[in-house]
């Protein structure tokens, strides 16, 4: 399970990185008439390099950028006190369920709930519903059923 030392959390930043997230969806939506889906993104990034081709250039700076600024941040400002208590197999092994989820959802919480949600589309708000309502679940079966986390 991860983590965060709440003694030193600010909102600050996650204020600032909701900003930028908003600004980016605005300017791929405005700009350039795409929805800032990561899942999608990155699936049709795969799904051209499967087919032969070579992913289109924009798909390959955004993703660049989320690893490029992710990595950025964690060298100029750690997290302090968080931790994984799990192995890294496991948490592999839930990110590919995610990935499942996202593909047999079509998109994922970027997607449908910044973008989404925003140009009020019935399917990201019924997928939003479902994500939220599917958390509180396992957050309360493994909390008071399994008893783990």
């Amino acid at each position: 399970m991860f983590s965060i030392d709440w003694a030193h959390f600010t909102p600050g930043t996650a204020i600032l990185g909701g900003a930028l997230i908003g600004a980016a969806a605005g300017a791929m939506a405005f700009g350039g008439g795409k929805i800032a889906g990561i899942s999608g993104i990155f699936g049709g990034a795969i799904n051209e390099a499967m087919q032969g081709k070579r992913p289109t250039s924009w798909r390959l700076w955004f993703l660049g950028g989320l690893v490029v600024a992710s990595l950025i941040w964690v060298l100029f400002r750690p997290v302090p006190g968080a931790h994984y208590g799990e192995s890294w197999p496991i948490i592999a092994i839930g990110g590919l369920i995610v990935g499942f989820g996202t593909r047999l959802g079509s998109g994922c919480a970027s997607g449908h709930g910044v973008c989404g949600l925003t140009r009020f589309s019935p399917r990201s708000m019924t997928a939003v519903a479902t994500f939220i309502g599917m958390g509180i679940v396992t957050t309360f079966v493994m909390r008071h059923v399994v008893g783990g986390a």
